[in-house]
């Protein structure tokens, strides 16, 4: 696996004898080089997280997101055999832009041209490269639309500072896990009216798996739950299951965010790779609660050490 360690740490990767780390990014010419050329499968998932930080700075999304699909499709081009590509696209790109009743996002629904952020920009250029790299180079490139992945694993504040409170505080649900712990009262925007679909991290990778051995080439999918959860559900569900009396704390509307409330449609991912979730959000939230207790030490640790950055921009 190759992996620049800039949103993770050298402890999430397992050691074992089937796992190999090249510390770089797969933009570096003398890291691509070094791949092996019989490679069956990649599992492109490169990313600068998420659409906050790509706000701050779009070029370190462009040089994390763009360029890495290029370079990477570029050198495996030139290999003996083509390996299949599985890459992890945002279903955010192809959400309608309202907060009004949302429908389910189908994989064939249109894409806009005015999205919100650099990195929906970015992932969906990502398709757009794959694509063509298919109908030029024959390249199986399937593309997995996630929609809002959590569970055990994620680390707050992990990898390098990346310029926004975004780089602690990256997803919604880690974030109120972790505040709900401490006895916090959990940051609510726009009354949390905002939905999303949430997908357990072991149900994507069932799906990513599925992907690179029933996809079809070119073929896109969502990685989707197909529930429609409002975040102040999952806030309300949060402080449930840890016990926290902090309740909530309303803040406004993000003023960048038009998708209000989306969820993806389950439809073509389980009629051709038999994909379906197995894991419902309460249970995968309790999940997560034990698992960020277990670890508590550890991310506070890598929120530390951005303390003084948090702090600086408060």
């Amino acid at each position: 696996m190759v992996d620049n360690l800039l949103s993770s740490e050298r402890e999430n990767i397992p050691e074992h004898d089937a796992v190999q780390l090249v510390e770089g990014s797969i933009t570096d010419d003398d890291v691509l080089a070094k791949l092996p050329s019989d490679l069956d499968t990649v599992f492109h998932l490169a990313t600068f997280h998420g659409n906050q930080n790509s706000m701050a700075d779009p070029i370190a999304d462009h040089d994390n997101n763009t360029f890495t699909t290029l370079k990477l499709l570029e050198h495996l081009r030139t290999l003996p055999a083509l390996p299949r590509v599985v890459y992890s696209s945002a279903g955010c790109t192809v959400a309608q832009k309202t907060f009004d009743a949302a429908e389910a996002t189908t994989e064939d629904d249109p894409v806009s041209l005015h999205l919100d952020s650099p990195y929906q920009v970015s992932k969906i250029i990502g398709e757009l490269y794959g694509n063509w790299y298919h109908s030029r180079f024959g390249i199986d490139f399937v593309k997995a639309r996630f929609q809002n992945v959590y569970g055990p694993g994620e680390v707050l504040g992990a990898g390098q500072w990346r310029g926004t409170p975004a780089t602690v505080w990256r997803n919604v649900t880690p974030t109120f896990v972790y505040r709900a712990i401490k006895g916090e009262a959990l940051p609510v925007e726009n009354g949390g009216i905002a939905t999303r679909d949430f997908i357990y991290v072991d149900d994507i990778v069932d799906g990513l798996l599925r992907c690179a051995a029933l996809g079809e080439p070119n073929g896109v999918y969502n990685l989707a739950a197909g529930v429609e959860t409002s975040i102040l559900e999952l806030a309300e569900t949060i402080n449930e299951l840890t016990g926290n009396t902090a309740g909530v704390e309303l803040q406004p509307a993000r003023d960048w965010d038009h998708s209000g409330k989306r969820y993806g449609s389950t439809e073509k991912a389980e009629r051709e790779i038999g994909f379906r979730t197995t894991v419902a959000l309460r249970d995968g939230l309790e999940r997560t609660v034990a698992w960020t207790k277990a670890n508590l030490d550890r991310i506070e640790g890598c929120i530390d050490r951005h303390r003084a950055s948090l702090d600086g921009l408060a």
